[in-house]
């Protein structure tokens, strides 16, 4: 398969490299790095990417940003960042890919455990994160010529726990590696609307 990985440099996005590496070829893109450059919350820029990688098997987005803080100190602009980040990012992928993807691809977004499992700050990532989930379910009925679309949700890397281990107290980690085994089932499998939770 050709795969186009959006987020190839993230610790989830190298360890989807190297799992999808062994059995395909791998494009990597991201906002500043790998062999393409994309901005997600510029539709024109993601319909550009499409136009210069060609037709392609599926897509993988390892990628989205997000804003943490406390509740009562949150504004709009703060929400907006996960809202036309993380969340409109991979729509807009999915929006400009369906054109693209060859008949029975598939894209495969990564949403995360706060949609089911809140933390303190985490209020724009249980909203993003359940959105995205939300949007798959619903894609997934509409797709066009067999083409499919799942959600990986990882809990905490723990790669990450150092930096991210204080406001996850309780939870049990994984390793990035685990994750990437959620996006070969994705990738490689036959379900659509399907999200995998990686706990």
């Amino acid at each position: 398969m050709d795969i186009l990985l959006i987020g190839a440099n993230g610790t989830i996005g190298k360890a989807v490299a190297t799992e999808l590496g062994q059995r395909h070829r791998v494009i990597s893109a991201g906002g500043n790095s790998g062999d393409e450059h994309v901005d997600l919350t510029d539709l024109a820029s993601v319909e550009a990417l499409f136009a210069r990688v060609g037709p392609v098997d599926a897509v993988a987005i390892a990628a989205g940003n997000l804003h943490f803080g406390p509740l009562a100190e949150f504004t709009p602009e703060q929400y907006a960042i996960g809202l036309n980040d993380k969340l409109m990012g991979q729509v807009n992928v999915v929006l400009a890919g369906q054109k693209v993807l060859r008949d029975g691809g598939s894209f495969t977004l990564i949403s995360g455990v706060l949609s089911d499992d809140p933390i303190t700050y985490g209020s724009s990532a249980s909203m993003v994160n359940a959105a995205l989930e939300g949007f798959a379910r619903s894609a997934a009925i509409e797709l066009p010529r067999g083409l499919r679309i799942n959600v990986v949700s990882p809990t905490v890397l723990t790669e990450s726990l150092e930096g991210y281990g204080p406001y996850f107290r309780g939870f049990e980690s994984v390793p990035a590696a685990r994750v990437a085994l959620a996006y070969s089932k994705s990738v490689e499998g036959a379900q659509t609307g399907q999200v995998y939770r990686v706990l």
